[in-house]
């Protein structure tokens, strides 16, 4: 069974699509999955203006690419975040203004989450993917003591605020696939189930399955697509290794990914942990 491969252009935004599109040709992918930030692709135009999707879509055609998901995570993280601090001033296409302001940031996240189902649509994907925030993150260890309702209200106020957002993804046929991934309401197996039951399953949630988000925890990613097998919507392929050795910490201890002393750290795919060949079975049996 054969998949396209495409490349995540999130971590090139620097470059202008024009000039990163042929680079990637040239190396031998088949495609681009969009990022919604520099010029790479904005879904508040995308959803307004039809030829600004088609201009898009030419010139990934000129270099030989196509396109099959659109991701907008930085907007989706600022839908649930505290966003009380300067690391999230602006994130992605988050417009000046909005820096400082913890809810005027919420609103512009929410705007362009809904925003992306519909530029989706005029592109021609059927898959957004994206992060989702979290209100309760910082409530992973539990101390100070965090109650049961503390979190009951969490996974609440992910439900008030994405089922609106769900249902515009709905109306427009067109899937959210959330990366699984540390500081987002779902960020291992059982999160994932219980994002699923706040809000009752809606049928254009999914996930956008990593396997090096789940490894270091010690989660078996090939069992989270047995978990889920109707709800992978989109795959990366990325690799991790764990490097416990006495000293190393499985936290990473506020050190920098690539520091000796981190007790995980990503991988190019081949060189870490992750067993491709069992999960690409996986993805198989359940018709990804």
């Amino acid at each position: 069974m054969s998949h396209p491969i495409t490349m995540f252009t999130g971590q090139w935004a620097n470059y202008p699509l024009a000039e990163l599109a042929p680079k990637l040709k040239a190396i031998g992918y088949d495609g681009l999955e969009l990022c919604c930030w520099g010029d790479h692709f904005d879904v508040f135009q995308g959803a307004e203006n039809p030829d600004y999707c088609n201009q898009k879509r030419q010139l990934l055609s000129n270099n030989g690419l196509n396109c099959w998901a659109i991701s907008n995570h930085l907007a989706g993280q600022l839908t649930l975040d505290p966003n009380d601090d300067t690391r999230s001033n602006g994130f992605g296409a988050l417009p000046p203004e909005c820096d400082n302001d913890p809810e005027a940031k919420r609103a512009w996240g929410i705007a362009s989450m809904k925003a992306a189902a519909k530029a989706a649509k005029n592109f021609g994907v059927k898959v957004v993917n994206g992060f989702t925030g979290s209100p309760i993150w910082h409530f992973l260890y539990s101390f100070p003591a965090v109650s049961d309702q503390m979190i009951d209200d969490g996974f609440r106020r992910f439900a008030q605020v994405w089922i609106p957002i769900l249902d515009e993804f709905d109306r427009l046929g067109i899937n959210f696939a959330l990366e699984v991934h540390p500081t987002e309401i779902a960020f291992d197996l059982w999160t994932a189930k219980r994002a699923l039951e706040a809000i009752g399953n809606h049928p254009r949630f999914g996930f956008n399955f990593d396997p090096s988000h789940l490894l270091w925890q010690g989660i078996d990613p090939a069992e989270f697509i047995r978990q889920f097998p109707d709800r992978i919507f989109h795959v990366h392929i990325k690799d991790c290794k764990v490097m416990l050795d006495g000293r190393n910490g499985i936290l990473g201890s506020h050190l920098a990914f690539g520091a000796p002393h981190r007790g995980w750290d990503f991988r190019s795919p081949g060189h870490g942990q992750v067993n491709f060949e069992e999960i690409i079975r996986e993805l198989n049996r359940a018709n990804y």
